[in-house]
């Protein structure tokens, strides 16, 4: 393997905030139920649902993962949970945050101060922190995508 290119701090953080706005900017237009209503696929989640464990992702995986700080996620809860677009944009918020105080002055390029188990969901392989980062980039930009066509979805369901 070659030598690993580690993004800035303030770009990286950049492109979270991309994703977080487009979803947020998805849910829009949807009132309260809609927010909060699966679309008729099998196996489908509530935009409110999605764009919420992104934010748990991200918390984890760098506030945990990379930062260290303690966590408590329940992930399975993460997919039943409801509210409003306020209390998204309040989480999203709080934890750009909390995001970028632990990224400031990680060391990118190292091991994470908590790996997690072999058997939790997320790369088969030990990543560096950079790594970890590019992980949540990933599991952000393929939500982001979910959250628009569920929106659609139930957009045109309600039509």
């Amino acid at each position: 393997m070659g030598t690993a290119v580690v993004p800035g701090t303030d770009e990286y953080l950049y492109f979270l905030a991309r994703a977080f706005t487009g979803m947020l900017d998805a849910l829009g237009d949807l009132d309260e139920d809609t927010i909060n209503a699966r679309p008729p696929v099998r196996g489908a989640n509530s935009p409110f649902a999605i764009v919420h464990h992104c934010v748990e992702v991200a918390d984890y995986w760098i506030g945990h993962v990379v930062a260290g700080r303690p966590t408590s996620r329940n992930r399975a809860a993460e997919f039943s949970a409801t509210g409003g677009l306020d209390d998204l944009r309040r989480q999203v918020a709080d934890v750009q945050r909390r995001l970028a105080a632990d990224l400031a002055g990680a060391d990118l390029a190292g091991s994470p101060k908590n790996p997690p188990a072999g058997d939790y969901e997320g790369p088969e392989h030990a990543l560096t922190s950079a790594g970890v980062l590019l992980h949540v980039l990933e599991e952000l930009a393929q939500h982001h995508g979910q959250v628009q066509l569920t929106c659609d979805l139930l957009e045109r369901e309600r039509a």
